[in-house]
């Protein structure tokens, strides 16, 4: 199915999960955060929250600094 990552268009598989799609990117072990249509998904629900075909997804990493 069809989805964008970051304003870039991306083809994923059916019933995927955030947790599963950041895994595929190689972003599993970071700090992110993740925006899905506008909302945010808490991290709690990372590997609950099914992604749908036509899903708007922004992905920041935390950056730590001072």
């Amino acid at each position: 199915m069809q989805i964008q990552v970051n304003g870039a268009a991306r083809e994923v598989p059916e019933q995927i999960t955030v947790l599963a799609l950041l895994a595929e990117l190689g972003w599993a072990d970071r700090r992110v955060a993740v925006e899905r249509n506008g909302e945010i998904v808490p991290r709690s629900t990372h590997a609950q929250a099914v992604i749908e075909a036509g899903d708007r997804l922004e992905i920041i990493q935390a950056v730590g600094g001072g």
